[in-house]
């Protein structure tokens, strides 16, 4: 048992680290996923933001939460890239063919999200900072609010990983992110959902975005979180537990 384990996380390494070189000499991806939500931060605060009434004395502190689940959303889509490039190179037979832990493959590439989209978000907030955000809360307030983040990141990451073993495209393979990207349009990351027409706001409501939203929104600002904590948390461990089934499936299926 403790050789296999020694194995996995030896293979494991490896596979992390070639998925990370990649993303280190491909400039352009690192400047598409932290410039673009960092634009969209700008654009709502100092544009819009004047405009929108939020009940909030600052609108940067209102935006921020669903700044970084898009940005989350859009660094995805790369993961999905990445593994759709690595099927038709046919580097997963090539591994395969060796003596590694099969799993570490799809691991490999689920780190590496996890990494660079935690690298993102530390820049947006650091952005953020210098834009006026504040914030009251704890260190345990943060903790958890970098926990969701988390659990929402290997979520739709194992969701790329779908797309990316499954996709016959490479627009296929990164065109799955787009709604996920849309999705906090239509929730209460920029406005709040009283300001919606009815079946707008029912949709919005009742999607993940919202209470995930909700959640770090409070959780920031250090006020109680109420029932938007389960909820987020249900949204995300859900969708991972799902994702996850349904790519280890495919994995196995094509492989």
């Amino acid at each position: 048992m403790e050789t296999v384990k020694k194995h996995f996380f030896n293979d494991l390494g490896v596979m992390l680290g070639r998925s990370m070189r990649h993303i280190s000499r491909s400039m352009d991806t690192i400047i598409t996923v932290t410039i673009m939500p960092i634009a969209l931060l700008l654009l709502f605060v100092y544009v819009f933001g004047g405009a929108i009434e939020t009940g909030t004395d600052s609108y940067v502190n209102y935006l921020l939460p669903g700044i970084l689940l898009i940005a989350i959303a859009s660094g995805i889509s790369y993961t999905a890239y990445r593994l759709f490039i690595d099927v038709q190179k046919g580097i997963f037979e090539r591994f395969h063919s060796m003596p590694i832990s099969r799993s570490t493959l799809l691991w490999g590439h689920v780190l590496t999200s996890l990494v660079s989209n935690a690298i993102s978000v530390v820049v947006i907030i650091l952005v953020a900072l210098l834009m006026g955000f504040r914030s009251s809360a704890s260190i345990l307030d943060w903790l958890a609010v970098a926990g969701i983040l988390v659990l929402f990141t290997l979520a739709l990451t194992w969701l790329a990983v779908i797309a990316g073993l499954s996709a016959k495209s490479v627009d296929g393979a990164s065109a799955f992110s787009y709604p996920i990207i849309f999705l906090p349009f239509i929730s209460s990351a920029f406005v709040p959902t009283e300001s919606m027409p009815s079946v707008v706001r029912a949709f919005a409501e009742n999607q993940p975005v919202t209470s995930i939203v909700e959640a770090i929104r409070a959780l920031l600002a250090g006020q109680p979180v109420g029932n938007d904590v389960w909820s987020a948390l249900a949204w995300c461990v859900g969708i991972l537990f799902v994702a996850y089934f349904l790519a280890m499936l495919v994995y196995k299926k094509r492989f």
